[in-house]
């Protein structure tokens, strides 16, 4: 009988030993799916990143980014952008990304606009060696924009009041419980002018525009492709091939260049048994987050 229970508890552990095993195998393989680009063989390799929908946040595409600074094999990158833009800090963090990019890995960044590259989408595009358009690509948006609900008539109907402590003038700007006063409309404004002018001087500095000209096309209004080129906002009208073609060249590549792109995420068992569901569905919202949103957003 002890010899049985020995037995058994031998094959316990086993069984329990390469059960987990197995277990940490699946996790690994499908963290590794995940994350980071398709890496091949080769020294004439062209990345191209996409970056579509609205911009939330630059942590995944900053770090898709700077895997393909250190890969050897690629020897520059093709930004295929596809976004009416998005929140301003993330817009800026990936514009900045870019730029960071090409001037510590001495790599070409050249943007391919889709359907659309406005505000902030356009703003990243700004950080590029070189930008292409569609002539019937939506572009330009050079502006901020700011919004929220108020809400104030609706606690009055439902005979709710709002009572609020705070330790200055400023410390609830915004509130939907109440219409703004004066001296908020000017305080919004001039963040609004602040933001603004930081993408003025974006656009001025890397388009080698004058400011005064930028602000005259900086109106908040889109362009097409076609307009933009015209206007010095992009620098070639082509296709994406034409300007993997063009990242090739401005690299040096000789011949046919091999294409790798980012492997792209999937949503897996282990995901929803392991991780938090709600994050990995995109459901999760962020209770700290103000609700009043600054944005370079084509709307």
């Amino acid at each position: 009988m002890p010899e049985r229970r020995s037995n058994l508890l031998l094959w316990l552990v086993v069984g329990g030993g390469a059960l987990l095993f197995f277990v940490l195998c699946l996790v690994a393989m499908a963290m590794f799916a995940a994350r980071g680009p398709s890496f091949s063989f080769g020294g004439n390799q062209i990345a191209v990143l996409d970056l579509e929908g609205i911009i939330l946040d630059s942590k995944d595409f900053v770090e898709q980014l700077n895997d393909y600074g250190k890969s050897g094999g690629v020897r520059a990158v093709v930004l295929r952008i596809n976004s009416p833009g998005g929140g301003v800090a993330a817009s800026q963090e990936i514009y900045e990304a870019v730029r960071k990019f090409r001037a510590e890995t001495r790599k070409k960044v050249v943007v391919s606009m889709s359907s659309v590259a406005a505000s902030g989408g356009y703003y990243v595009a700004c950080g590029a060696d070189r930008v292409f358009a569609n002539p019937g690509s939506i572009t330009g948006s050079i502006g901020v924009i700011a919004e929220w609900y108020n809400y104030g008539d609706l606690l009055r109907w439902a005979k709710l009041q709002e009572i609020v402590f705070k330790s200055g003038e400023f410390k609830d700007s915004g509130s939907g419980a109440r219409p703004l006063t004066d001296a908020e409309k000017v305080y919004f404004q001039s963040l609004i002018d602040n933001m603004y002018g930081q993408f003025v001087a974006a656009v001025a500095t890397n388009r080698k525009l004058a400011v005064d000209t930028v602000r005259k096309l900086a109106d908040g209004r889109v362009y097409t492709g076609q307009e933009a080129k015209n206007n010095g906002l992009v620098d070639e009208l082509g296709t994406l091939q034409d300007a993997v073609a063009a990242a090739a060249k401005l690299a040096g590549i000789v011949g046919e260049p091999g294409i790798i792109k980012p492997v792209k995420r999937r949503i897996t068992f282990l995901d929803l048994l392991l991780g938090d569901a709600r994050t990995t569905l995109g459901l999760n919202s962020d209770p700290s987050e103000s609700h009043i949103r600054f944005q370079y957003l084509w709307k």
